[in-house]
């Protein structure tokens, strides 16, 4: 076991927080927690990555074995606040917090991969005290899931457990938008919806009401789940979502896309080139077609159809193979709708310059769920962070926080608040309800309320106020 530390003596800030396992998980919540005034301690069996890690992020690193009572008491368990395991072994992340719950009363995350263990949450919850199991394949394929439900969206991020979503579109020049203002565009829609945000080229723009939608913008906005559809047709695009949708590679994440997708009715073809796999997701997805073929093959792809699919997901494993399966498809087929899964997020302008769809980076799943918790024990008062999100590569934060009690912020009409510049309150969830503010409304003790903005940061609702 090695010790390796940048630490210089300082006054305490945030909160300790332990991660074991310094895959790419782990590096991107040493950096996004490290970021945000947090004490890290890695700890990972490879010398090289800790050392790495360790000098690049200036927090401390041990070499050794994160389930070990020994390891876990030279990360200083005892005083930690949190405890996240993302190791490469499931058994290792479950052990890991649960040798942490004997001796602590941190926080804990498993990272797990396998079905089995993803289907038994709850007793994990509730015999080893487990904040939190985290399973990036099966949230992959919700994410993923929603997008081929609302396949003219780019990205969908729900908010108020699900009734809300901010959904980011494409604007083409036939857009009846292009040209108008924000509140033109509020004034001729016979339901509510809110443009949050606009990029265009370069720019990331929080926008007024005297703001434009020009041809070639990313636009998102926010509104009721059932609402987002409606829009869609209003604005002339095709609403409804897809009907069929090949998958190249069965591995754990084809698996659990291809079930949500039954789930919702959409037919399910998956191509693998291990037969004895296909013979098991024979007996797992009896509703899907199996193919026993190469799916990187133009060949295969030919015969099962690629140029009359409704939505093609490839999920090779491999970053690259996926990158050229996406722009494979969109060549063969002008109507098909992509979702392109990105592991690494080396180049990742250049990715967004290609035509890859809607791309995916798990990595960024698991850090934003494990985020919004931490942020919800950094600061408490009056607010909790419920659901964070990070979107138009990191420039912008939607911030949903639950009001706990009375402060400068509540029952006081929205127009009265003297709000930050690039802060925008997106919605309010009440009592089931959601909705999409004007300067009349105020904001009660029991609210969800969802901001957006390009000040990152925030874990208490009272910070947006000037």
């Amino acid at each position: 076991m090695g010790l390796f530390s940048n630490f210089q003596t300082q006054e305490r800030h945030g909160l300790d927080i332990i991660i074991v396992g310094i895959g790419t998980v782990g590096a991107t919540l040493v950096e996004r927690l490290s970021n945000e005034g947090h004490d890290i301690t890695i700890i990972d069996k490879d010398r090289e990555r800790v050392n790495e890690i360790a000098n690049y992020y200036d927090v401390m690193g041990i070499v050794g074995n994160g389930a070990r009572y020994g390891v876990l008491m030279d990360a200083g368990i005892t005083h930690a606040d949190v405890l996240i395991a993302v190791a490469q072994s499931d058994e290792l992340n479950l052990l890991c917090c649960a040798v942490a719950k004997q001796v602590s009363d941190c926080a804990t995350f498993a990272r797990v991969h396998t079905p089995d263990y993803s289907s038994e949450t709850t007793y994990f919850r509730d015999k080893l005290g487990l904040t939190m199991v985290i399973n990036p394949e099966q949230s992959t394929a919700k994410d993923i899931a929603r997008l081929l439900y609302q396949p003219n969206a780019l990205e969908v991020n729900p908010f108020a457990h699900g009734r809300a979503e901010m959904v980011k579109f494409q604007v083409f020049e036939d857009n009846p938008f292009v040209g108008k203002t924000i509140a033109e565009i509020g004034a001729g829609l016979p339901y509510a919806i809110l443009i949050c945000v606009i990029e265009r080229n370069d720019e990331v723009i929080i926008p007024k009401g005297d703001d434009h939608i020009e041809a070639g913008d990313r636009v998102s906005f926010v509104s009721s789940r059932e609402n987002v559809r409606a829009f869609f047709q209003h604005i002339g695009f095709d609403s409804r979502r897809v009907a069929d949708c090949m998958i190249v590679g069965g591995g754990t994440s084809g698996y659990f896309l291809a079930k949500e997708l039954i789930d919702m009715g959409i037919g399910v073809r998956i191509i693998e080139q291990d037969s004895q796999r296909c013979e098991e997701l024979s007996l797992l997805l009896p509703k899907a077609i199996i193919i026993n073929g190469d799916g990187t093959s133009e060949e295969v792809l030919n015969e099962e159809n690629i140029a009359h699919i409704e939505s093609f997901i490839p999920l090779t494993g491999m970053d690259e193979e996926n990158i050229l399966l996406a722009l494979h498809a969109a060549r063969v087929n002008n109507s098909v709708k992509v979702v392109t899964k990105i592991n690494r997020v080396n180049y990742r302008e250049v990715i967004n310059s290609m035509n890859l769809g809607s791309v995916i980076y798990p990595r960024y799943i698991i850090a934003e769920a494990i985020l919004s918790y931490v942020r919800g024990l950094t600061n408490s008062k009056g607010s909790n962070v419920e659901t964070l999100y990070h979107m138009f590569n990191d420039r912008v934060e939607a911030v949903e926080f639950t009001i706990t009690e009375e402060s400068k912020i509540t029952e006081v009409h929205l127009r009265d608040l003297k709000i930050k510049k690039n802060v925008l309150i997106a919605t309010i969830y009440r009592k089931g309800r959601i909705i999409i503010p004007s300067g009349r409304d105020r904001i009660h003790v029991g609210d969800s309320v969802m901001i957006v903005s390009t000040n990152l940061g925030y874990d208490n609702i009272n910070q947006i106020l000037a």
